[in-house]
């Protein structure tokens, strides 16, 4: 592939990837971008201008898209609104970035006959009990518990039937949660990092129960990349790492890693609606395509994590006194 398009490209996850193609490949990458809160084009400055083109717009432009899908030979769509806590708020911008732009995108790689890798989440799946010994496979059944992860199933049913109905070269993959550089500090571990770093004392919801099965990001970006190259088209991939820890346990790992006590955060109101656990089993992903994370435990990439924040304070500074003071307001 000479030309990816990569929406949602100056994001956490699409920035990862940009960077992860960029040091893997010799692909040029054009990003796609609407440069909300959740998008920073200061995380592209240091990539070479004759690999990587930002164009600032929106996934609902078709004429924009189309004339962008047009110039690339696969499109990897990461742009999503995304944060679950925002879409209890206002779920107006979840349906039309992640159902009409999704729309929009496969209309135009159906007209251009462009291959095309559709980015989910595992929270299509809704949530597993604690004491489950179960994991999400490809075959579970949808059941989205917000506003976030309906519209997020939503768009994976689109790419199913573009596929089915026009013959769409699409594959979709459902990943775990991510952590790692340039993620928003609005997010539960670059908060809980960023907190300390900044003499803030973490914030837990409820009683930190509630577990995720983590993935450091180049793992997963690793993982589309094998995808998008080497999967069965119509194929649905589930992405993850093994990294089941409930919230209090990451808390703790990253006071351990920053040298503070265990005990040093705060308990504030539990999330309305807040999923008990996720799991993934990967599988299908690991046996069929050959994938496994780089990253050996969950603790080794939270400390990498920790030194990028730790290293790039003028990253994140201006931002996290808005972010802190969104939150407050919520009593969390």
């Amino acid at each position: 592939m000479k030309t990816v398009l990569v929406t949602g490209g100056a994001g956490f996850i699409g920035t990862n990837f940009v960077r992860w193609v960029l040091g893997h490949t010799d692909a040029a990458v054009v990003v796609l971008d609407k440069l909300t809160y959740a998008g920073n084009a200061h995380s592209l400055d240091d990539l070479p201008a004759d690999r990587v083109r930002l164009v600032v717009g929106d996934i609902c432009d078709a004429p924009l898209v189309d004339s962008l899908v047009g110039q690339a030979d696969a499109v990897v769509h990461f742009a999503a609104e995304s944060h679950n806590d925002n879409s209890l708020l206002d779920p107006s911008p979840f349906v039309t970035t992640n159902l009409v732009g999704t729309y929009t995108l496969l209309e135009a790689v159906r007209r251009h006959g462009t291959r095309y890798h559709h980015i989910s989440t595992d929270e299509v799946y809704g949530d597993l009990e604690l004491d489950d010994p179960a994991r999400f496979t490809e075959a579970t059944q949808y059941n989205p518990s917000s506003p976030y992860s309906s519209t997020k199933a939503g768009s994976d049913l689109l790419v199913r039937a573009w596929v089915r109905s026009f013959g769409v070269k699409a594959t979709i993959s459902n990943c775990s949660n991510n952590y790692g550089p340039y993620q928003h500090i609005e997010k539960f571990i670059p908060r809980q990092i960023t907190n300390v770093l900044s003499g803030r004392r973490p914030k837990l919801y409820g009683t930190g129960a509630n577990v995720r099965d983590w993935i450091h990001v180049d793992d997963h970006n690793a993982a589309v990349w094998t995808i998008l190259t080497r999967g069965r088209i119509g194929e649905t991939y589930l992405i993850g790492a093994d990294g089941e820890k409930n919230n209090r346990e990451v808390i703790e790992e990253i006071l351990r890693l920053l040298g503070r006590p265990a005990d040093a955060y705060d308990l504030v109101a539990d999330r309305p609606g807040h999923d008990l656990r996720y799991a993934i089993d990967s599988t299908k992903l690991r046996t069929e395509l050959g994938w496994a994370p780089q990253y050996r435990s969950f603790s080794e990439g939270l400390a990498a994590t920790i030194t990028w924040y730790e290293a790039h304070e003028a990253w994140w500074h201006d931002a996290k006194a808005a972010t802190e003071a969104k939150y407050a307001q919520q009593g969390q």
